[in-house]
């Protein structure tokens, strides 16, 4: 199932849900992000950059999609786990899922990749994601929302997502 290939030149999804950068400002934190759709020769790509910084309890950047229009759920319990095609500067990066388990903001599903020059592409079974700060199993019939994060250490975040879906 396609969540995004990008192809509309802007920030809403094939979902019909828009794109937002989210940084842990919302915490205190002073991180900071840019989110843009841009073309790597003829793929058009979801561009997350900034400067991941530790500073006032902080450590993340995030480029954040609801996976369905108000604040709904999605059925992925049909899926094994999330594809992407992934390119960056070598830096380590990570999938989170939340579903209808998680009320604290901290609270998710993670896994994690490396995202190298090359353009590639990244499996993540959802066996792979692992709860953060909850004691829930993850919730396939009930996701809520999918975050591309930079976080945990301070660098300069630079990752392109060319296509990211849900596979079987």
């Amino acid at each position: 199932m396609l969540i995004d290939d990008f192809s509309s030149g802007d920030l809403c999804s094939a979902l019909g849900t828009r794109w937002r950068a989210v940084t842990d400002g919302v915490m205190g934190g002073i991180s900071e992000a840019t989110l843009t759709t841009e073309r790597f020769g003829s793929a058009s790509c979801l561009r997350l950059r900034g400067a991941v910084r530790l500073e006032n309890n902080g450590g993340f950047v995030q480029a954040a999609l609801d996976l369905a229009p108000g604040g709904g759920e999605l059925d992925a319990s049909r899926f094994r786990g999330v594809r992407l095609v992934a390119r960056g500067n070598g830096e380590r990066y990570s999938v989170h899922l939340r579903s209808a388990d998680c009320t604290r903001p901290w609270q998710s599903y993670r896994a994690h990749f490396t995202a190298g020059a090359e353009p590639r592409g990244v499996d993540l079974a959802f066996a792979e994601f692992e709860a953060h700060r909850l004691e829930a199993a993850l919730d396939l019939a009930r996701l809520r929302r999918i975050g591309l994060v930079a976080i945990g250490r301070a660098f300069s975040a630079d990752l392109a997502v060319c296509r990211l879906e849900l596979y079987r």
